[in-house]
């Protein structure tokens, strides 16, 4: 099996809803009919009409049946007008939510093992399958209940921003897993690895988004021909069918196209798997769209750039990748496009700035978030924010006419409005932190 199949297989079990259910009902087949052997086995029956408990079981199954018709069907329109509110990029987090997948397959279960059992009830009523039966619902009643407040609690905008961020912590964890006090290396610049023409260009077959990349296979089959293999769009980009994948470069043999192929994979969404980014374009989308005219939701846009801060918090402690990678003998062997520290922050701040420019809530709650990261980051990465920072003064002077209007914009405030973090940054000593990078994130 290939690097792309294994990943095609991994990824469609995770993001499918219906795999866990559709396991429940092979799992209950089976445990019926393992407690219904143990049963005649063991002769065990209880004093009950069988005409009666068939009557009750036959119940809760069309309960249980009612039950899942209902919580798909309600989650799928609860799913729709949160996207609607927040963002449509939430849909794939939320069906990917263990709670759900798995109140789902115990819902399933029940049903499947509850018609089971039922069919086995003939002149004497089985102990076993009857009362796992009828207690599994009362289980499944449970189960309903808290499935309810956790999709509650998930979907409003702190649960969903909340989601995104601890995905998105995870997905920092595992590609870059060097902290900066940690990486003392250099990597060359491109043009000194891609020296001259392409000896091959191989162009895309499938329009999609670039979801995830073998980066070990690649380096071994770049290896193996003794060449250098670039990928030329990034994780997250989108690429038409015919637009170039891959170039390759050096004197030694072409790597096979099929292979290469095999190595990345394309789909119709982007995903957190290998794309750090998203996250921050999940939770700016839905700062902007509570910073919208037809919603006017500023506190949205507050809760957004709390979990913002925590994750630039982490990842600026982290040695950003250069997109370069080495074989065992120190060649470079493969080279792909990567966002910087730059390209994080403007993704962060840029358009939360612009469309919350008329906000003194968002103003003063950006103002605290740079504030905050200047202080605490390595030199090399608050010169950026500090442009940043100069943005908004200049952005506040534009929208803000009004001298007092001003004034209450260049404050700092963890809250946006009634929360003042300190003072007044421009009279707040901003020192840059030491130069030997030796910054630890909060964790």
């Amino acid at each position: 099996m290939t690097w792309l199949q294994r990943y095609r297989l991994s990824s469609y079990v995770r993001t499918s809803l219906w795999f866990l259910p559709a396991l429940g009902m092979i799992l209950a087949l089976l445990a019926v009919r393992l407690l219904h052997g143990i049963e005649l086995a063991m002769g065990w029956q209880v004093d009950l009409d069988p005409s009666s408990t068939m009557t009750i079981l036959g119940t809760l199954a069309s309960s249980m049946f009612t039950l899942i018709v209902f919580v798909s069907s309600a989650l799928l329109i609860t799913v729709q007008l949160a996207s609607g509110q927040l963002t449509p990029r939430i849909i794939g987090l939320v069906f990917q939510n263990r709670v759900t997948k798995l109140s789902l397959t115990l819902f399933v279960f029940v049903f499947t093992f509850t018609l089971a059992a039922l069919g086995r009830i003939k002149e004497g009523v089985p102990p076993l399958t009857g009362y796992v039966a009828v207690y599994g619902s009362l289980v499944s009643l449970g189960v309903f209940l808290y499935l309810v407040d956790s999709v509650c609690r998930a979907l409003r905008p702190t649960g969903a921003l909340g989601l995104a961020a601890r995905l998105g912590r995870e997905v920092i964890e595992h590609v870059y897993p060097q902290r900066l006090s940690e990486w003392h290396g250099t990597a060359p610049p491109p043009a000194e690895v891609l020296d001259g023409e392409p000896r091959c260009t191989v162009p895309n077959l499938k329009e999609g988004v670039v979801l995830a990349v073998d980066l070990k296979g690649l380096v071994s089959m770049a290896r193996r021909a003794d060449c250098v293999i670039e990928l030329v769009p990034q994780v997250g980009d989108f690429v038409a069918a015919d637009q170039p994948l891959f170039r390759i470069f050096g004197d030694g043999a072409l790597p096979p196209a099929a292979a290469l192929y095999q190595s990345v994979a394309v789909g119709a969404e982007r995903t957190l798997e290998q794309d750090p980014a998203f996250a921050f374009r999940i939770m700016v989308d839905i700062a902007s769209k509570g910073l919208s005219r037809a919603i006017n939701d500023p506190t949205t846009a507050v809760l957004a750039i709390d979990q913002i801060q925590y994750l630039l918090r982490h990842l600026g402690g982290r040695h950003l990748e250069e997109g370069q990678v080495r074989d065992a003998q120190g060649a470079v062997r493969l080279l792909y496009r990567v966002p910087d520290w730059s390209d994080f922050i403007s993704l962060a701040v840029t358009e939360v700035r612009q469309f919350g420019g008329t906000s003194i809530q968002v103003a003063r709650r950006l103002r605290a978030m740079l504030q905050d990261l200047i202080q605490i980051l390595p030199e090399g990465r608050a010169a950026v924010l500090r442009q940043e920072l100069d943005l908004l003064d200049r952005s506040a002077k534009r929208f803000f006419v009004e001298a007092e209007d001003q004034a209450m914009a260049d404050v700092s405030d963890l809250q946006g409005v009634g929360g003042r973090q300190a003072m007044n940054d421009k009279r707040m000593d901003i020192r840059p932190a030491p130069k030997n990078d030796s910054f630890v994130p909060m964790t």
